[in-house]
């Protein structure tokens, strides 16, 4: 009995999908292939595209309050990269309840990224050197290939010949040398993520691609989770939200009966129920807001668990449709979509 509920329990931590018999009333973290803990709920920093599909530029401290009223509300994952150019405020609100004793730094789990402009393999430890001036960090928990692709410059074009298998080979060094726990890939596909595995002895601990209701990635999550490998969803709410989703972007909103019909029997919200649905998937959501309420709103789902009727509804959105496809990027060697 003692054998049968640990298995329980670790399948729970791993996977996220609780059984009916086990209350979800907190996040639980996740144990990565490399013996590290994730926290399995996080919070994203980035602020989205521009019309060029480049990131939005940072202004004021909108991030750093965003990111101090989320280690207030119960955050402990934070994910960030280098181009999101808001490392800094990241690093301040991180280092601020540090130093209030709200928090130790090894309850904290940090994630940054390396952009494309620093995929030779000896550039890689310089750039997460710089991201963690910028952190005032020592170390990240988490350190991510952003694109599979790579620029040689910060900029769209050009194009660099190198390929992401000399890119790792530069993320083992900076885990190798203690400024990196745990090194993963952003935006990679199940090629790619495939060749990967198989190509060093040091596998990737995360990957992290876009996952919400239209863009489930089913095959990309069958491959992870058979390997170990732990997912994290950014865009969790794709095309949600009426005033944010592109005109051919396909449904549901957030006033979809049935999604209102889902959070209703909960008495929950549609994102909540969203975000409960990604988690039960064994998926690790950052969302992300800038507003104090739906930062506490967006991590309280834990009290609740979805059932198969709730499931099957859920399942039924998936499209492949992506918000983020970055598709200036299209004709570049490694575009992973």
């Amino acid at each position: 009995m003692f054998i049968f509920i640990n298995f329980v329990l670790l399948f729970v931590v791993v996977y996220g999908d609780c059984p009916q018999s086990v209350p979800a009333c907190s996040a639980p973290v996740a144990r990565l292939n490399d013996g590290h803990l994730m926290p399995r709920f996080g919070f994203g920093t980035w602020l989205g595209l521009d019309k060029y599909q480049l990131p939005v530029p940072v202004d004021g401290e909108a991030v750093q309050l965003a990111v101090l009223a989320a280690i207030d509300a119960g955050y402990r994952h934070i994910d960030t990269a280098s181009i999101y150019d808001d490392e800094d405020q990241v690093g301040r609100a991180v280092n601020q309840k540090i130093a209030d004793g709200a928090v130790k730094r090894e309850d904290m789990f940090i994630t940054t990224k390396l952009w494309n402009d620093r995929h030779a393999s000896a550039a890689v430890v310089a750039a997460l050197q710089e991201s963690l001036q910028r952190l005032n960090l020592t170390y990240v928990d988490l350190f991510l290939i952003h694109w599979p692709f790579a620029t040689e410059t910060k900029n769209i074009r050009p194009y660099a010949d190198i390929d992401y298998l000399e890119t790792w080979r530069g993320m083992v060094e900076a885990k190798r040398l203690g400024l990196a726990s745990s090194i993963g890939v952003c935006n990679f596909n199940l090629t790619q993520l495939r060749r990967l595995w198989d190509s060093h002895e040091l596998k990737p601990a995360v990957l992290q691609v876009e996952t919400n209701l239209n863009q489930q990635q089913p095959e990309l999550r069958q491959f992870c989770h058979s390997r170990g490998v732990q997912v994290v969803g950014y865009t969790p709410f794709g095309s949600l939200f009426p005033d944010r989703a592109a005109p051919d972007a396909p449904p549901p909103r957030a006033d979809d009966p049935q999604l209102l019909a889902i959070a209703d029997r909960h008495n929950k919200t549609v994102p909540q129920v969203v975000l409960r649905y990604l988690f039960e998937l064994g998926v690790t959501p950052i969302p992300k807001s800038v507003t104090k309420s739906r930062i506490e709103q967006n991590r309280d789902i834990f009290d609740f668990s979805l059932d198969e009727f709730d499931r099957q509804q859920l399942r039924s959105y998936h499209t492949g449709h992506r918000v983020v496809d970055l598709k200036i990027f299209s004709d570049a060697n490694h575009y992973p979509f």
